[in-house]
């Protein structure tokens, strides 16, 4: 089978045969590619699609894989380059794959692709988020005053809270339209399910689990060895990931356990990497400012930066409980990778992270909006340590998340749908 990825960046194989540089994001998609290129028997022929100036790459050695370049700006996701549909007519004539897997929806090089395509049947859309729902919950918990302020960087950049929901909006809208193009999806929730099947009611839906970084399945979450009343949360930079009402419930977690510290990764967007960072802020980020000091979790509050995966790693296993406190989500990776550690989960009862964690048997599932129901996830959590109850549940959210991302059943099931699509025709 020719099967062609469609992806936000390289994997690392062809990045290391090119001389590439990768980030940190998509972990996801470079453990799929590692099992995938050391477990082809040579039944998949892979074409690697992903943004760079590379025309075309060939190479071979412990594989075989076929890259491609295409030019993409990053900075601004929600402008669509209609002169990439003739790049990718260029790819498809020359590589002529079985199977396009697309992944993710939230950049418009997937309706581009998807445009380019004359056999949608071919086609097949992964599901991570869904920016057109997300759109829906993007002031979730936001004051109504500072949706329209700005700082020097809005105006500069013409980029605050409102813009950037547009911009969600309008990315929601490409997204909408390549789903109603293409012939497959691939997903992994009720949620994504459902929400796919209300855009296109007679797409082929695939259900497939989330293989994660290849790191997070070994090592164990020790409470003894843990910064006791700590707590992690993987991201903060936009409202969606529910930052502001995680301070504000903060504060009323600090009048239990005074010592309760949060680390947040990703970017710094209090602006403490540089004065220049700092002059500008955005105005989430000032929002984020003003809360902390209100509240007076000066102390409280660390703001880690961009992370490794071996760093993310080190700050799970240090922390006493991993928190998802985002108002909308599909599936979290961030979850499935505390769970896989053995730690104890906190999450809100957002998208399909049902799916993923049984509240009261493997984590701590609150309404999102509930900043009560939160403070008591929290503060339960906190009293069960070092209990007897707080090793099972732990037990039961490793023993769940090692068989939802178990890396070679996932495998199989991915070469399964890429041998159904094959065979359909027009």
């Amino acid at each position: 089978m020719r099967i062609l990825w469609v992806c936000n960046q390289c994997i690392p194989a062809v990045a290391k045969h090119l001389d590439m540089k990768i980030g940190n994001k998509e972990g996801w998609l470079n453990a799929l590619s590692e099992k995938l290129l050391s477990s082809n028997d040579g039944s998949v022929q892979l074409g690697v699609c992903f943004p760079a100036e590379e025309e075309k790459a060939e190479f071979k050695g412990e594989f075989e894989v076929t890259a491609y370049g295409y030019s993409d700006d990053r900075s601004h996701p929600e402008v669509y380059p209609s002169n990439l549909e003739n790049r990718f007519e260029e790819i498809l004539n020359d590589f002529k794959p079985d199977v396009i897997h697309i992944f993710g929806t939230e950049y418009p090089h997937t309706l581009a692709i998807c445009k380019a395509c004359k056999e949608p049947w071919k086609i097949l859309i992964g599901i991570q988020g869904l920016c057109s729902v997300y759109a829906r919950h993007y002031f979730d918990g936001l004051p109504e005053g500072i949706l329209d302020s700005s700082t020097l960087r809005d105006s500069l950049k013409n980029d605050n809270l409102r813009k950037q929901h547009e911009k969600f909006v309008t990315r929601g809208e490409y997204e909408e339209e390549a789903i109603r193009i293409a012939g497959n999806v691939t997903g992994r929730t009720d949620w994504d399910k459902k929400h796919t099947a209300l855009i296109h009611p007679g797409v082929q839906y695939h259900f497939m689990n989330e293989t994660l970084r290849s790191n997070f399945y070994t090592g164990k979450w020790n409470y003894e060895t843990c910064e006791k009343h700590s707590l992690f949360a993987s991201q903060g930079d936009y409202p969606i990931k529910g930052l502001h009402l995680l301070l504000k419930g903060l504060a009323q977690v600090k009048k239990q356990y005074p010592d309760v510290k949060l680390y947040v990764a990703g970017n710094k967007i209090t602006g403490e990497d540089s004065l220049k960072k700092k002059v500008l802020i955005g105005s989430y980020g000032k929002y984020i400012l003003k809360l902390i000091r209100e509240n007076d979790l000066q102390e409280n509050v660390v703001f880690l930066g961009s992370l490794s995966a071996d760093e993310m790693k080190e700050r799970y296993l240090k922390s006493n409980a991993f928190i998802s406190p985002s108002v909308m989500e599909n599936s979290p990776n961030s979850v499935g990778e505390a769970m896989l550690l053995s730690m104890p989960v906190i999450s809100t009862d957002v998208g399909g992270v049902r799916n993923l964690l049984a509240d009261g048997e493997e984590g701590f599932i609150y309404p999102a909006l509930d900043q009560e129901a939160m403070v008591a996830a929290i503060c339960k959590c906190f009293e069960e340590n070092g209990t007897d109850e707080q090793h099972r549940m732990c037990d039961n959210a490793a023993a769940k998340a090692r068989i939802t991302h178990d890396a070679t059943a996932n495998y199989k099931r991915l070469l399964q749908i890429y041998e159904s699509i094959s065979k359909q025709e027009a």
